[in-house]
């Protein structure tokens, strides 16, 4: 990971919520210095809190945007029109801006500010909160090389990174931004099946949980595919092969499909 200790950059925060601060932690994980870093918050307690665990300065909204080499947007789809419509204006010469809104495309976010500002929409994840995250960012018209490896830099402080053509963020949406509700979803359902075969809560929960965790980790390491690994659990007509009938039975793969589709669909409608 390129570290950004040398960095010049004034960096801005707008949103700093549960991932605005995740993504605040990941620049300064990346050598960013606290002093770097301001942010723009309305409550002065959830401001005092971040100044000092970070070191970042809290700071009125236009002052961010007209200071700042680099802003990163972390506000609701549905909020960064107005957004913009109030800061589009007062952007530095030349400053990158950094979109996580949802659906959102970069050219919507260029018509909203000068000609020479460089736009990058990114696609993160909650695991991002763990320093696990898996992130994946499309460049606007303006942006340069190196804004590309600055991007990169920090958010591979707080996980992965993948840079995808931006016709495919909805995509990713579907995939790992909203991906991490389909897992929680399904250890909800395992640990309630658990608890109806006649185990405790407590132990249906540490069983599901520290299964899920191996699984994942034998996914992230051994080098096997999902496919891979999957068989070699399966014994002919044994029990995970009694399992697995059962979700072919219930039309596993179409269900996931089209949950997915779903979820691609309404990112394409959040635009």
């Amino acid at each position: 990971m390129e570290s950004l200790q040398n960095s010049k950059h004034q960096v801005g925060v707008i949103g700093v919520g549960v991932m605005g601060e995740a993504l605040l932690a990941g620049l300064v994980s990346a050598g960013l210095p606290g002093s770097q870093i301001s942010f723009a918050e309305k409550r002065s307690d959830r401001a005092t809190e971040i100044s000092v665990k970070y070191g970042a300065k809290a700071v009125e909204l236009i002052e961010l945007t007209k200071s700042c080499d680099v802003v990163l947007l972390v506000v609701k789809p549905q909020d960064l029109g107005s957004l913009l419509e109030e800061i589009g204006s007062n952007f530095k010469n030349g400053a990158l801006v950094i979109s996580f809104a949802a659906g959102k495309k970069t050219e919507f976010i260029e018509s909203k500010v000068s000609a020479d500002i460089a736009v990058v929409r990114v696609m993160p994840n909650t695991p991002t909160l763990i320093g696990k995250g898996m992130a994946a960012l499309s460049v606007g018209k303006k942006v340069s090389a190196d804004q590309i490896k600055f991007v990169e830099a920090f958010l591979s402080a707080s996980g992965k990174v993948i840079t995808v053509d931006e016709n495919l963020q909805d995509a990713v949406t579907a995939v790992s931004g909203s991906g991490p509700a389909y897992f929680f979803a399904f250890v909800e359902e395992m640990i309630a099946a658990a608890t109806s075969l006649g185990l405790s809560q407590h132990d249906a929960t540490t069983l599901t949980i520290q299964t899920i965790v191996g699984s994942a980790g034998m996914l992230s390491e051994s080098g096997l595919s999902a496919t891979k690994l999957r068989e070699n659990v399966t014994s002919p007509n044994g029990t995970t092969a009694a399992a697995l009938a059962k979700f072919n039975e219930g039309g596993l793969a179409d269900l996931i499909k089209s949950a997915m589709l779903a979820a691609r669909d309404r990112s394409q409608e959040l635009a």
